[in-house]
């Protein structure tokens, strides 16, 4: 029976290119999630877009001397270009500035202040004295006042864990120039999470079978809720719809909060435009649903206490209760997939101090397959990973080159060679079935493993059955049996189902190289399908388009099954799946990799 399956990928903030750090958290393992899924015949909804707006949009684009709707029209469309060019399935990937989130973010702002959950509050806010904009609280630094570590930012502490407000924080600077920040008085509208407490902590402790790294952040998180200001005083965000405050320019929805709604609001777009406006309640509405959120570990904190509590309160389900908002009883996350840190010499990944390795140059120089085994089989799951180029050439040349590739290259070789087709297996033999039974039964293994997003143990598996079938071909030897066509041509028919099995195994992980084999065991048509950007009318905003990323799957044939291959199927010698990488990129890196292990 087919079960709703929503994928919800973090948004990427649109301040530049994607580096491998940003994919190795969200693009590539909610892809491998997402193709398994529609291969095991789930009804599977992938979203997620650009995240637009907020104070940091607005500083970088006067760096770049133009306005923040060009710096996000740019980088929108360069994002979604990276994430098209690894395969990266979205059925929607849009943006956060569409009429359509705007809308959807204020019916979701107003359940929550009808309900009693969104109270206004005089604060302190920062203030650039040279400017005189708002400092977004991450963009505050100082010492802890809880544990003493320096470096806390102004919204939370990383060392200890503990909400803050930069007011508290000891020795601010503001992180764009070095400034003392100012502290002022101003009226915004507050969250108010601690009339979760209850309803959130009970949720929480269902979550029995999160990954250990999400358990173990979210174990506090209930013991220290204060009200979390939704508002800041800058003209670049999403208007609050209340007498009063929508006329004044300067106030707007912050975009932590207009950022995890759009789940939701990309949901609701799809749904418009499938042409089926309530399409999205499949995935929402329905208690059945599966729903998993994929992100790294800096955004635990919005996924497992902020956005359940913001779904809570449209549902009327918080402490105080109150009233179903407008669309309907909204389901929380089943799941959250966070990854740990992709770094480089021990050090995030970061533009600003050169530690980056774009996913453009990336995939130009060694194919969107190769990064995304290494972020399958080695990258930071559960713990954070030094990524170094020693790894990733080992990696592709003994596992993708010499292992899968070589499999793939003489099972079909000699097939294509001493017979032209798939041949008939007409001698069959126990380690002949003893293979096949091992290769059937790894789909019930990897699908497992790939249900519980363990990306690591699935590769593994999956590269088992590639290697047992390496030893079978080495060790039957058919091309010594000229003399026995029907002995050899039964190993030569065990081999190429082997290679269909796990290309069909491999197929979530390697979709580009996948739908090659299919095509050189004769496979005609789309295995596995790949995203498409489209340009597009907004919706609810004439005169405006953008590119989004979406696809039909649908087409596609890779299921998750072993299926049996066709005897007769023409054959033709095949070129090389993988080619291997210099030896010397081991010790340098590439040319243009700024830096060397």
């Amino acid at each position: 029976m087919s079960t709703p399956v929503l994928t919800a990928v973090a948004w990427p903030y649109t301040n530049g290119p994607r580096h491998i750090g940003h994919v190795s958290g969200i693009g590539v393992p909610s892809d491998v999630f997402s193709r398994y899924h529609r291969m095991a015949g789930n009804k599977v909804l992938m979203v997620s877009g650009s995240d637009e707006h907020g104070t940091p949009i607005q500083v970088q684009a006067e760096k770049e001397g133009i306005t923040p709707r060009e710096l996000v029209d740019k980088y929108h469309r360069v994002i979604a270009e990276d994430m098209g060019s690894l395969g990266v399935s979205y059925d929607l990937y849009t943006r956060t500035t569409t009429g359509n989130h705007y809308q959807v973010v204020q019916q979701i702002f107003l359940a929550l202040y009808r309900n009693g959950y969104i109270v206004p509050r005089t604060t302190t806010g920062a203030v650039s004295p040279s400017t005189g904009r708002t400092l977004p609280d991450r963009y505050i630094e100082g010492t802890c006042p809880i544990c003493g570590q320096d470096g806390a930012r102004g919204d939370q502490c990383d060392n200890c864990g503990n909400q803050l407000d930069a007011a508290e924080l000891r020795n601010p600077v503001s992180r764009i120039n070095g400034e003392v920040p100012r502290f002022v008085e101003t009226e915004h509208l507050f969250l108010d999470l601690p009339a979760f407490t209850e309803s959130l902590g009970k949720w929480l402790a269902t979550r029995t079978d999160w990954r250990s790294n999400v358990l173990n952040f979210t174990r506090n998180l209930v013991e220290d809720m204060r009200p979390r200001p939704i508002t800041r005083d800058l003209d670049w965000g999403v208007p609050v719809p209340l007498d009063g405050w929508d006329e004044q320019s300067m106030k707007r929805l912050y975009v932590w909060f207009d950022a995890v709604i759009g789940y939701f609001s990309a949901s609701v777009e799809w749904a418009r435009r499938s042409g089926d406006p309530e399409a999205w309640r499949a995935w929402w509405n329905d208690p059945e649903a599966l729903r998993v959120y994929f992100m790294g570990k800096d955004n635990i904190t919005f996924h497992a206490q902020i956005w359940p509590a913001l779904l809570m309160g449209h549902n009327g389900a918080g402490d105080r209760g109150g009233t179903t908002g407008p669309y309907g009883e909204l389901n929380l996350p089943t799941e959250i997939a966070s990854s740990e840190f992709l770094t480089m010499t021990g050090s995030k990944f970061s533009t600003s101090r050169g530690t980056v390795i774009y996913v453009r140059d990336f995939v130009r120089e060694f194919g969107p397959d190769a990064l995304r085994y290494f972020i399958s089989a080695a990258g930071p799951e559960t713990q954070d990973v030094d990524f170094t180029w020693d790894e990733f050439v080992r990696r592709i040349n003994f596992e993708l080159a010499n292992e899968w590739g070589n499999l793939v290259n003489r099972a079909v070789s000699l097939a294509a060679k001493n017979v032209g087709a798939v041949p008939e297996p007409k001698a069959p033999e126990a380690a002949d079935e003893e293979l096949r039974t091992m290769a059937r039964q790894a789909f019930d293994v990897v699908g497992g493993h790939l249900r519980r997003s363990r990306f690591r143990a699935a590769t593994q598996e999956a590269m088992r059955v590639v290697s047992a079938a390496n030893k079978y071909l080495s060790e039957q030897e058919p091309w010594k049996r000229k003399d026995d066509p029907e002995r050899r041509d039964t190993i030569l028919h065990t081999a190429l189902q082997l290679v269909s099995d796990a290309n069909t195994l491999l197929t979530p992980f390697l979709p580009h190289s996948a739908q090659k084999v299919h095509e050189l065991l004769g496979g005609t048509g789309t295995w596995a399908a790949q995203p498409r950007l489209e340009e597009v009318d907004d919706l609810d905003v004439s005169d405006r388009s953008y590119p989004v990323l979406t696809g039909d799957y649908a087409a596609e044939q890779a299921s998750w099954q072993s299926r049996p291959i066709e005897v007769g199927t023409p054959l033709s010698k095949p070129t090389p799946l993988f080619g291997k990488l210099d030896p010397e990129l081991a010790e340098t890196g590439p040319e243009w990799a700024p830096i060397k292990d």
